[in-house]
């Protein structure tokens, strides 16, 4: 069996390196808000180019810590609407709701999945006070469009770069994290970057809103017993930054193998009945695109996955149901979202992982091809 992601695997070509940070953890008897967590947030932050990094829980936490502190700056009030693509995952939308904010879903570009840029302006209200970019499956979602609608309406632009460790932006150089006025990571297991559980960072380059979210994430304290806001416990711990320290060092490695596989995915891949996603530029050089995962269009999916998986050919659906046809969110249910609703029927992603080797590819296409 082909496995979509082998996270073992994965994870073993950092075995000693792994062991010895735990160990260093173990052996220094200091598990939270420790060096590990500053060295982490160092290393990434430099890595995002940004000057600040805030290790959080995990990634739906940043998101909503980064919407708790602008709250709490009087930049949004409660009932704002932010602009967030229709087909992203809910954790996106949950984010919003959860700081009883309002959702405004835009639909996808079909052939991108990412925001479509021309559909957002409509959907701009005196309410509208930001937009959360996604770089869905990977890929940079800024475009000039975006950019010129953020600045004309006096936006914030908050980034989801969950899936997007090391993207760069097309057209101002910039990596995610660094884009935006601020950006939510997620590191569970499965990301590009991932850790060994649940973790999660906010990138930014305000000063004060990064020691604000510093703040809230840590019950509202900045130092111990004196608490200046209500806030939460969202830390990401010294094991899972030690850990995540160790595999930072080789993310563009990784980065550069899934380019080849997906270069390799782009080019061979020959049936009519697939359609490929679109990037802009070559998978190999062009650096837009990280590909988290490979997320391939067919309209007949259930028989695609029912021959892939005979063939030992493991394949995962992102996602099956959008946000607005699932049951928390039961006032949109009735909503005609035609775009996304044909993107969460049809897609399938392919195996992706920086350890698939050139045999196991080479096959997945070969059976692409012969579907």
């Amino acid at each position: 069996m082909i496995k979509f992601l082998d996270l073992k695997e994965i994870n073993k070509k950092y075995d000693l390196e792994i062991k010895d940070s735990i160990n260093r953890v173990l052996d220094s008897g200091w598990y939270l808000l420790g060096n590990e967590l500053k060295n982490f947030e160092q290393h990434f932050s430099s890595f995002c180019q940004t000057k600040h990094c805030i290790g959080v829980a995990n990634g739906l936490d940043a998101l909503i810590l980064i919407l708790k502190a602008y709250l709490e700056q009087g930049k949004l009030n409660e009932g704002d609407e932010i602009i967030v693509p229709a087909n992203t995952y809910i954790a996106t939308i949950l984010a919003i709701s959860q700081v009883k904010l309002t959702p405004v879903l835009v639909e996808p570009d079909i052939e991108t999945f990412n925001i479509n840029p021309m559909l957002i302006e409509e959907k701009i209200t005196k309410r509208t006070k930001a937009i959360i970019i996604v770089h869905l499956y990977g890929q940079i979602s800024l475009t000039p469009k975006i950019e010129e609608i953020v600045k004309k309406h006096n936006l914030l632009l908050i980034e989801d770069s969950a899936q997007a460790h090391g993207a760069i932006c097309e057209f101002n150089n910039k990596r995610a994290g660094n884009i935006g006025n601020a950006s939510g990571f997620s590191f569970y297991p499965g990301k590009n970057l991932g850790a060994l559980g649940d973790a999660g960072a906010v990138t930014t380059n305000d000063e004060n809103l990064a020691n604000l979210i510093r703040s809230i994430a840590n019950y509202g304290s900045t130092v111990k017993y004196v608490h200046e806001q209500q806030g939460v416990n969202s830390r990401l711990d010294e094991i899972q930054a030690a850990v995540l320290d160790v595999k930072l060092k080789n993310l563009e490695h990784d980065t550069c193998s899934r380019r080849i596989i997906a270069d390799y995915y782009l080019k061979n891949i020959k049936n009519e009945k697939i359609i490929l996603p679109k990037i802009y530029g070559s998978a190999i050089d062009y650096k837009s695109h990280v590909w988290h995962l490979f997320v391939i269009r067919c309209e007949e999916r259930e028989k695609l996955q029912s021959y892939l998986t005979e063939k030992g050919i493991q394949t995962l659906i992102h996602y099956p149901t959008p946000p607005h046809k699932q049951l928390a969110y039961q006032k949109w249910n009735n909503l005609s979202l035609p775009v996304t609703e044909k993107i969460h029927s049809e897609v399938l992603s392919l195996p992706m992982s920086p350890v698939l080797t050139k045999e196991e590819y080479s096959y997945v296409v070969e059976c692409l091809n012969s579907f």
